[in-house]
């Protein structure tokens, strides 16, 4: 009776393991899209409140002497940046290089104080985009 494997059993695990895997990754990889693309919208919003309550109280989406209000720089995936001024702001939050979102098909991700979405860059549509 012979015990252990032996090398043919060895090659067909391991060639199971690579199917499996090959498999498995792009559904993970679309998984970790997915996520950061939620993060990215979850941050914009956030950051649309947040120069909503600040132009609430002072009357201007622009900072001055009597209120600053600090937005979030980005995530992992994205730098947001921040035009404001008297009577609107535009957040766009920029892929940056050398991330696994660098050459997402949404392109980056931008939301202006009227509620309007876009998606410069894009080569998908704003509604895949966006989730909704």
């Amino acid at each position: 009776m012979q015990q252990g494997f032996n090398l043919i059993e060895t090659l067909i695990v391991v060639a199971l393991i690579g199917m499996l895997a090959a498999i498995a990754y792009p559904s993970y990889s679309d998984a970790l899209r997915r996520a950061a693309r939620s993060e990215v919208v979850g941050l914009l919003h956030d950051a649309a409140l947040r120069l909503e309550r600040h132009h609430a109280r002072v009357g201007s989406y622009a900072d001055n002497d009597s209120l600053v209000t600090p937005l979030p720089t980005g995530s992992r995936h994205y730098r947001l940046q921040a035009q404001r001024d008297q009577h609107g702001f535009t957040l766009l939050a920029q892929r940056m290089p050398g991330t696994s979102m660098a050459f997402d098909p949404c392109g980056d991700f931008q939301l202006d104080q009227a509620g309007v979405r876009g998606n410069p860059g894009a080569s998908e549509s704003v509604t895949q985009c966006w989730g909704s």
